[in-house]
């Protein structure tokens, strides 16, 4: 492997899916660093989460703590002006018949993709990592492998590099995403996730077994019926 592919660039927002996948690359990459957005969210929540996260992987995974490099965050609030989503405004969050969720955010996950291949360009880094889904997810198009298939062939081609887009969630189910992260870390990874990582679209923190948020919203449904269906899947 090229000093450049032992190198990893994670897309870690604080959340279960982007912890799990900063987990993936620190068993497999000699350096891992982490990029965070400031998009204009409605909440700081998943903001704050992403220090606690990396201080206790830090603390709690010595074989890892050494892999774990320089954290960046970049502020793209410029998406919150393009648009009204429900992420960024204080709208209902709802999937119209026929269209897609107000939670999407158009032009996210290739804006993220982009800053971030510029960002690794220049730091010597060959692997992008994000925690995309086309599994168990909200229907957004920027989340499919086919997108951020004909991203990396466009990044490679606009920048002159050989990136690679990471995405070891893309097949997974979210039980399945439980079970990788009990898989590369044990329970304490898990635990981990549970009382550390925010995915709550309201920005809630109530406490639950599955971890915070406000239980309700589709993200919470979505990380609570996988952890219920991975923690029957376990039982003996």
């Amino acid at each position: 492997m090229t000093d450049t592919q032992d190198k990893a660039l994670v897309l870690f927002s604080g959340g279960q899916d982007s912890t799990t996948c900063l987990a993936w690359a620190l068993e497999r990459f000699a350096h891992v660093e982490t990029l965070g957005f400031d998009y204009g969210q409605r909440h700081a929540v998943e903001l704050a989460a992403r220090g606690r996260v990396l201080a206790a992987i830090r603390e709690r995974f010595p074989r890892w703590a050494g892999r774990l490099k320089d954290d960046h965050l970049l502020v793209t609030d410029v998406l919150a002006r393009l648009g009204e989503s429900a992420l960024t405004h204080a709208k209902p969050i709802e999937t119209p018949e026929g269209g897609l969720p107000t939670t999407f955010v158009p032009g996210r996950n290739i804006l993220f993709f982009t800053l971030a291949a510029a960002l690794a360009h220049g730091r010597g880094i060959g692997r992008l990592v994000g925690g995309m889904c086309e599994t168990d997810f909200s229907g957004y198009p920027d989340c499919r492998d086919d997108t951020l298939k004909a991203l990396q062939v466009a990044l490679n081609l606009g920048m002159e590099a050989r990136f690679v887009v990471e995405t070891p969630l893309m097949w997974l189910t979210k039980a399945q995403s439980w079970a990788l992260a009990e898989d590369l870390g044990g329970e304490a990874l898990v635990r981990l996730v549970v009382e550390e990582t925010h995915t709550c679209y309201l920005g809630e923190r109530t406490p639950h077994d599955w971890g915070a948020g406000c239980g309700a919203c589709p993200a919470c449904a979505l990380r609570a019926k996988g952890f219920a269906e991975w923690r029957a899947g376990r039982r003996p």
